[in-house]
């Protein structure tokens, strides 16, 4: 009996293995889509007759390692101020988040306990970036716990709202507009997702980054437009710029909960975290 029954699995595993083998490639892809992410009548960005395709010349190529620059204080990481003008929640929020600071006491560190930096301040941690540019994509990664962006360049939309999965750094698609890339980014995660002193977003927040190259390569600059009607009034406009550092690597770096039980700054920091 088991020895029947062990030659059926093994007939059956050759009939599955020629069935599969007799599918076509458009089949096998049909296949494949239902079980991994795909975008109706888009190539995925490395697929070769995606990068192949004719385009303009790029006027700038990010391909480096960068480093944001802190000349003018370590506190120039933060995108306030000048902040706008806090509406509810953000507003009590962001005036609670002063007072633990004129304290020296951390508010809602999040990113202390091991949540994404997101966007935007992923950008600004005090770590390297490390940048890949292809004309179809920007890949991104940051020495800060291996946080990774992409910014689609191969003239796609932004996938379907209602099946799209929010997270940290979002989905960013960007243009050229002259010698500047616009980068647009929205589907943003919002928990325990906060910019500087504990702000909140909400699924409304959008950012908007303009960059530019300076002085030959050697400096990026950025202007981030943020909006958030839930949160506050208008625009919340920063510019920040980013140092060529291209002598050295990224490593991997990875933010263990348990390793960081007993350093003061995470446990302070837990007030406020849950909403």
């Amino acid at each position: 009996m088991k020895g029947s029954r062990a030659l059926f699995c093994v007939a059956a595993m050759c009939v599955a293995s020629l069935t599969a083998t007799a599918q076509t490639a458009d089949e096998r892809r049909e296949s494949l889509a239902r079980m991994i992410p795909a975008h109706p009548g888009q190539l995925g960005a490395l697929a070769p007759e995606n990068l192949n395709k004719e385009r303009p010349a790029a006027p700038f190529n990010l391909t480096g390692t960068w480093f944001v620059d802190l000349s003018e204080g370590f506190a120039n990481f933060m995108f306030g101020p000048p902040y706008p003008e806090f509406i509810g929640q953000a507003k009590e929020d962001y005036e609670e988040g002063q007072r633990y600071r004129a304290r020296g006491e951390p508010y809602r560190d999040a990113i202390g306990q091991c949540f994404p930096a997101g966007i935007p301040m992923l950008m600004t941690r005090v770590w390297p970036i490390a940048m890949v540019q292809l004309p179809t994509a920007i890949y991104m990664v940051s020495n800060f716990n291996n946080g990774f962006r992409q910014i689609f360049l191969d003239g796609r939309d932004y996938s379907d709202p209602d099946l799209i999965i929010y997270t940290y750094n979002g989905e960013s698609i960007g243009h050229w507009e002259g010698d500047t890339l616009v980068v647009n980014t929205r589907y943003i995660e919002t928990y325990n997702h906060y910019i500087d002193t504990g702000v909140p977003i909400s699924e409304q927040f959008r950012v908007q980054e303009r960059m530019r190259m300076l002085e030959d390569g050697e400096i990026l600059q950025i202007e981030y437009i943020m909006t958030d009607p839930q949160n506050w009034v208008g625009e919340w406009r920063s510019t920040k710029q980013w140092l060529r550092v291209d002598y050295t690597d990224i490593g991997e770096v990875e933010c263990l909960p348990d390793l960081n039980d007993n350093l003061p700054s995470t446990q302070a920091g837990q007030v406020g975290l849950e909403r």
